[in-house]
C-alpha cells in the first residue's frame, strides 16, 4: 500500500506541472487550468466481477493550449494519474495515467449545474490478471458523462459515470479484456 500512496502523491505533483503554451499566444486567452481529485468506485462487469477503487489527481487544460488548432471554447484536455485497489478480497494494484477530451454541455447547463461528456485514452498496470488477458500493461480506453457543480468560490464538485476497458489491443495473443462501470466523485479547485 505504501507504493500506491507513493505513486498517488507523485501523481498529483506532476499534475500541477506549469502549463504548456506557444510563446507567441496571449495567456489571457486561455481558460486557467483547474485541477481536482476525485474518488471512483465500480466494479469489472466482463468477464469476472472485480471490484474497483481509484484515488484520482487530475489537471483540466484549456483545448486551445496543448493542441495546435481552433477547437470549441468549451473543450479541454484532462490528465489524470490513477492509483487504487481491487476490492473484492484480492487487494491487487492498479496505476493509470490518461487523457481525456472533456466537452462541458453548455446548451443543457442549468444554474450551477454544467454537464460534460468526456472521452479518451490512457495506459493501466494492474497487479492481477484474468484467464487470456495477455498482460498487466494494457491500454486503458473510456468514455463517460458528469455533472460540474460550481461552488460559490470558483470551486466544484464533479459527479460522473464511467465506463472503463483495459486490453493489450491485440499486441499479444491473448487479449482478453476487463470491462468495467465506475461512479465519480470528485473536487475541482
Amino acid at each position: 500500500m505504501p507504493i500506491l500512496i507513493f505513486a498517488f502523491v507523485l501523481g498529483c505533483f506532476l499534475s500541477v506541472a506549469p502549463p504548456v503554451h506557444a510563446q507567441d499566444e496571449d495567456l489571457r486567452s486561455y481558460v486557467p487550468n483547474r485541477y481536482g481529485v476525485a474518488l471512483l468506485v465500480g466494479k469489472a462487469y466482463d468477464p469476472d466481477t472485480i471490484g474497483l477503487l481509484l484515488l484520482q489527481s487530475q489537471v483540466l487544460v484549456d483545448y486551445d493550449r496543448i493542441v495546435w488548432h481552433d477547437a470549441p471554447e468549451s473543450l479541454r484536455l484532462k490528465l489524470e494519474f490513477n492509483a487504487g485497489s481491487t476490492t473484492d478480497g484480492r487487494h491487487r494494484a492498479l496505476l493509470s495515467i490518461d487523457m481525456l477530451a472533456l466537452n462541458y454541455l453548455d446548451r443543457l447547463r442549468t444554474g450551477r449545474l454544467r454537464p460534460y461528456a468526456e472521452a479518451g485514452i490512457g495506459l493501466i498496470y494492474t497487479d492481477f490478471q484474468v484467464q487470456d488477458q495477455g498482460s498487466r500493461i494494457n491500454f486503458n480506453p473510456q468514455l463517460g458523462v458528469g455533472l460540474e457543480y460550481s461552488l460559490k468560490n470558483g470551486h466544484a464538485l464533479t459527479l460522473g459515470f464511467r465506463l472503463h476497458h483495459l486490453s493489450n489491443g491485440n499486441l499479444l495473443k491473448d487479449n482478453r479484456g476487463v470491462n468495467s462501470a465506475l461512479f465519480q466523485v470528485g473536487y475541482l479547485f
